[in-house]
């Protein structure tokens, strides 16, 4: 079954996840599709390994549900096969949009606006089809805000995933970059106005803050800038959604915010991608997650079959 706290499997922690005992902290995993699909030898070989411990979770990186061009079934076809193969019955994908005239790596905003949800919508149905299991939606860090939106972002998601009949994926991290790099709408009214009947899966992560527009400031002993609409902005600060630092208080706190939120504990996921620390450190954030979710026990808790 998927639920309870996981933790994101990286190739660099395969061992570690092979040497802990059966009655650890860690309930599940999850992989990028794209990076396995394909895999073999070694890496492939220790991945069985693990599978055959925790249930799998899916979060795919470039199906691109934002973009223009047609959605790439040769990705989605290895992408059922692989769910199929680890009997895995969860899977989510980011907001946004990742091509262009060709592959951008990078997952990039969209317009907050009536056409795009019926767009994205739309697509989301065609993969759910495809798949032949409701998907989940995560909320993306952005950098870029579009001047044509006619909502804010929570509103945005919850209408797609209304449209669609979808889950949605929360990432808690995201919800606090975004809130502080824009100033747009605060994290914690985004808690309050997300559509919590629909979210059944959560991310937390760490992020940058010591490489912000604040410390090039400091560094460039002047003001640091970004250009908007021909104008420029002065940038005090810019949080940067790295994976690759500890899960900061303040996003601690908006996680047990939303755990008071919501009707039902979801699955919990810590997010690392590199700059891993001792696997100890690892260790702890995960059963700091499912401390938290013992707190509100008292709640249904979400799980999938695997």
């Amino acid at each position: 079954m998927l639920q309870g706290a996981g933790l994101g499997y990286r190739r660099d922690l395969a061992d570690d996840f092979l040497n802990l005992s059966s009655n650890n902290a860690i309930q599940f995993m999850e992989i990028a599709p794209e990076n396995w699909v394909k895999m073999g030898g070694a890496a492939r070989y220790k991945f069985d390994q693990a599978a055959e411990k925790y249930p799998l979770a899916v979060h795919g990186l470039s199906l691109s549900l934002g973009g223009q061009a047609p959605l790439d079934r040769e990705l989605l076809k290895n992408t059922k096969a692989l769910m199929t193969q680890y009997n895995s019955t969860f899977f989510s994908e980011h907001l946004s949009y990742c091509e262009c005239e060709g592959h951008l790596y990078d997952l990039l905003p969209m317009p907050f606006t009536e056409e795009a949800v019926k767009h994205v919508a739309q697509r989301i149905r065609y993969v759910q089809d495809f798949l032949e299991l409701q998907i989940s939606l995560e909320n993306t860090s952005y950098y870029l805000h579009s001047p044509t939106s006619t909502m804010n972002e929570v509103e945005f998601l919850n209408a797609i995933a209304q449209e669609a009949d979808c889950g949605i994926h929360l990432d808690v991290n995201n919800i606090y970059v975004n809130g502080v790099n824009h100033g747009l709408l605060d994290p914690y009214v985004f808690l309050e106005q997300v559509n919590v009947k629909r979210v059944n899966y959560i991310h937390i992560a760490g992020h940058d803050e010591e490489h912000s527009a604040a410390q090039v400031v400091e560094d460039l002993e002047g003001e640091s800038f970004n250009k908007i609409k021909g104008a420029y902005r002065h940038l005090p600060e810019l949080l940067i959604d790295t994976h690759g630092e500890p899960v900061k208080g303040t996003v601690w706190d908006l996680l047990e915010y939303a755990y008071q939120r919501l009707p039902v504990i979801p699955p919990t996921l810590l997010e690392r991608d590199f700059n891993f620390p001792p696997f100890a450190e690892l260790y702890a954030e995960v059963e700091h997650i499912a401390q938290l979710q013992q707190k509100y026990a008292q709640k249904e808790v979400i799980s999938y079959a695997a």
